[in-house]
């Protein structure tokens, strides 16, 4: 059965709102993208050298997941599951992320967080309309459009 809301006189389906908060919460996330590469190339600088700002932020990131995992997670995956993962799965994300945050570390002070931030954005627009248009990593295609 189909939810509908009135805002403002208008008719809205409940999946657009849904939609519209999801957009939201991308949108914080490219803020707090921001706000954490500002604070940790800070913290990069100021420890002389931005694998041990890395660290930190990874090993606080970590604790903070785990507390995060206890609270929510209801059912862990069974061993048979957990050997049906790809091994390249286990360890790819983690080093791309590793190197995409070290970086950021490394070049914001040295580029200014505002050019940082938007070339690595541009970086992320492109290849992401590349990764959507052609399916890659197993996601939707989404041809490529203006949106």
């Amino acid at each position: 059965m189909q939810s509908w809301f009135w805002i403002r006189g208008k008719q809205i389906k409940e999946e657009e709102i849904n939609y519209a908060f999801l957009l939201i919460l991308s949108f914080a996330c490219g803020v707090m993208v921001v706000i954490q590469g500002g604070l940790n190339s800070k913290l990069g600088v100021l420890l002389n050298n931005p694998l041990l700002a890395t660290t930190v932020a990874f090993t606080i990131s970590t604790c903070l997941t785990m507390v995060a995992v206890g609270l929510s997670v209801k059912r862990f995956p069974s061993v048979q599951e957990l050997r049906e993962i790809p091994t390249y799965l286990w360890f790819t994300g983690a080093i791309f992320s590793f190197i995409a945050v070290t970086l950021f570390y490394y070049l914001i002070p040295k580029l200014g967080i505002s050019t940082a931030i938007s070339f690595g954005l541009f970086g992320q627009i492109l290849f992401s309309m590349l990764v959507a248009h052609f399916g890659w990593f197993g996601l939707p295609a989404e041809s490529i459009e203006l949106k």
